[in-house]
């Protein structure tokens, strides 16, 4: 009897032995199966799907970013109407593009389709047509790095945004951050190349995990359109001001000595500083970073499909994938993970309203200054403080997922934005009553977006009607030019050796 149960219990396990090495077997085959090339991916090749021929699993992942029904307290990949959302972030932007449309970003295959799709962009009818720079599509497509080898990096930033609207059409995508023949990360962008230098650094010398961020940061950060850059002046220059660091003082220091503004604000005439999206810039200053975390452990994380282990391109929060990207770390319940970030995302978005208030007064208070008649000498101070204040708030509010990156940091970027904003009402509060003015200033109804755009003069039927025309007649014509273009493209297949 007990040599018949150990001769059972040994089929049982050369049984499952076998199952275990057959499906070992099978998971090396698959492995070896998914770097077999199909096609020959061309030096210029910003057609996604063409590197996805190569790469599928990468590139059903990436397709994924398509996805727009998660929406987090504030963020995620679900279309949001941030003027609608907020309405004061219509008068704090009055005069610049971001007061007509701003909707909360979308995944990356919707990059150049939003781009079309917003007022920011207004409605061309023509090349050398339209309020934006051609320089605005740099960090949309992977044409972007095609056009700047074919025709020169300084000549892509020329003209108008309509001028290249037929070149650029592929959403963000593979050939941004991979190099074609080797598939190893790399920079794309010259901007971020000519930053390091100018900070004295080699962005050769990037390890591999530095560049699982740095390619991000091609994007995700604060920017400006220099058009005195020497030897190519009157061009838009893509320029990360990072020259004396990337700090909020320290850029508001860089622009400050150049006297540089992004647009003069249509209320209170203030030089003011628009943030991008300094993304890189805050995340560096907190833990993650601090332990060398890249952006691609939490936005893009390992995944395996049968013996495929890859990165995921599903490039989204990490709030709605905790299991792959903090719980490979962080042992809690994804419920507390989550209601950690959003108690951090929270506390830093009181002071951030707080500091909003206040901004919206100093730019209705300085409108009133001025229709009573201030000198700009009486004003340059309190100018001054209007610009530094909101240049903090932006700072802060732009990078999106700063508050969780790095909520020390933004908590000092908002407290010190809200002493700027306190000095500068009080020396608005002694100059109203010098000119004769004793009594709080009325502020606008912005119950809603429609009242917030009307007080600050916007015609958005006209802006709207504008936007509809160009995506009806000019559009098209983009469209059909670009595809009758990628069909001399082509497609090399690769020969594989039996």
């Amino acid at each position: 009897m007990k040599n018949k149960v150990l001769f059972i219990v040994t089929v049982v396990v050369v049984f499952l032995l076998g199952i275990l090495a057959s499906s070992i077997v099978n998971r090396k085959n698959e492995a070896k199966f998914k770097y077999v090339p199909q096609v020959e991916i061309n030096e210029n090749e910003p057609r996604n799907e063409e590197w996805g021929k190569n790469f599928p699993a990468e590139y059903q992942s990436f397709l994924q970013t398509e996805q727009g029904d998660f929406a987090s307290f504030q963020g995620g990949n679900a279309m949001r109407d941030m003027l609608e959302e907020d309405t004061r972030l219509a008068v704090l932007w009055a005069g610049y593009g971001f007061s007509k449309d701003y909707n909360q970003g979308r995944g990356h295959q919707y990059a150049v389709e939003d781009l079309h799709n917003s007022l920011r962009t207004g409605g061309p009818k023509g090349k050398g047509d339209g309020p934006m720079p051609a320089t605005c599509w740099t960090c949309k497509s992977p044409d972007v790095p095609r056009l700047m080898n074919e025709i020169g990096i300084a000549e892509f930033y020329s003209g108008k945004w309509a001028d290249k609207g037929e070149e650029v059409v592929n959403p963000i995508g593979c050939a941004d951050c991979h190099d074609s023949k080797t598939m190893k990360l790399t920079i794309t962008r010259p901007a971020l190349v000519e930053a390091f230098e100018a900070m004295g650094k080699d962005i050769n010398k990037a390890t591999h995990q530095e560049m699982r961020s740095l390619v991000c940061a091609q994007c995700h950060v604060e920017y400006y359109f220099n058009k005195n850059t020497p030897g190519k002046e009157g061009v838009p220059y893509l320029t990360f001001p990072w020259k004396n660091g990337m700090s909020v003082e320290a850029m508001e220091k860089y622009y400050d000595d150049m006297n540089f503004k992004d647009w003069t604000h249509k209320l209170s005439k203030a030089p003011m500083l628009k943030a991008q999206h300094p993304g890189y810039e805050t995340y560096l200053t907190g833990v993650h970073a601090d332990r060398g975390v890249s952006c691609a452990d939490c936005h893009m994380p390992y995944k395996s499909e049968g013996g495929q282990k890859f990165t995921d391109h599903h490039i989204q929060s990490p709030l709605n994938n905790i299991a792959n990207s903090c719980q490979v770390c962080h042992r809690e319940e994804a419920e507390k993970l989550r209601a950690n970030v959003y108690d951090r995302q929270q506390k830093a978005a009181e002071s951030r309203l707080r500091l909003e208030d206040a901004l919206v007064r100093m730019h209705v208070e300085a409108k009133k200054c001025w229709d009573l008649g201030a000198t700009e000498e009486q004003m340059k101070d309190i100018l001054m403080d209007i610009r530094h204040a909101q240049w903090r708030w932006d700072y802060a509010a732009a990078a999106h997922g700063a508050s969780f990156h790095s909520p020390v940091e933004t908590g000092r970027v908002l407290s010190s934005g809200l002493d700027k904003a306190t000095e500068g009402r009080v020396k608005l509060a002694r100059l109203l009553a010098e000119l004769g003015h004793n009594k709080p200033v009325e502020m606008p109804d912005l119950s809603s977006k429609e009242k917030a755009q009307e007080y600050i003069g916007l015609d958005m039927e006209k802006l709207t009607k504008e936007k509809e025309e160009f995506k009806e007649n000019l559009l098209p014509k983009w469209l059909e030019a670009a595809e009758k273009r990628e069909a001399t493209y082509g497609s090399q297949k690769v020969s594989v050796a039996n």
